[in-house]
């Protein structure tokens, strides 16, 4: 006889254990663990708080609309009128009376791309035109090639830190 531990026979625990079928064993063992892991699985409790709903859009405190332009390498490098260094591939702009620090939504009006800049510098000194952008957000605008368009500017106040 072969030993089967504790002193026990193979014959006198096969005796103990019925024989069940492989197949009827493995199905036992998916079922007891699809159990025990849907036991730990939780619903979904519904919400008993109603959504908050934020604006999707909220009224700007300053809205202009002309002709924008932009500039770059002549004056990269070169003092602002903040006295910030002026940076062609930072998101900046030259305004003629926004505060310094402001940030700005610009929106061209062609083609619907905006990006928001930080007013940095004084200007255009060009007639007819409201703003002069860095070279980087003239390009962000898809204005690079032509170098004016036609464009929108807004301050809101949650963008103002």
């Amino acid at each position: 006889m072969i030993q089967a531990g504790f002193g026990e026979t193979a014959a006198d625990n096969s005796s103990r254990w019925p024989a069940i079928p492989s197949k009827l064993q493995h199905g036992a063992i998916l079922l007891a663990a699809f159990l025990c892991l849907s036991a730990c699985a939780q619903l979904p409790v519904p919400s008993t708080t109603p959504a908050i709903s934020h604006p999707t859009t909220v009224n700007p405190r300053y809205v202009e609309t002309g002709i924008a332009s932009w500039y770059g390498r002549p004056h990269h490098g070169r003092r602002t009128a903040s006295g910030t260094t002026f940076n062609m591939w930072a998101m900046t702009a030259a305004h003629r009376t926004l505060a310094f620090g402001t940030i700005v939504r610009v929106t061209n009006l062609a083609n619907g791309r905006s990006v928001k800049v930080r007013i940095d510098d004084r200007g255009p000194f060009v007639g007819g035109r409201i703003i002069d952008l860095s070279a980087s957000a003239g390009r962000a605008l898809g204005i690079a090639q032509q170098g004016t368009a036609r464009v929108r500017i807004e301050v809101f106040p949650a963008d103002q830190g």
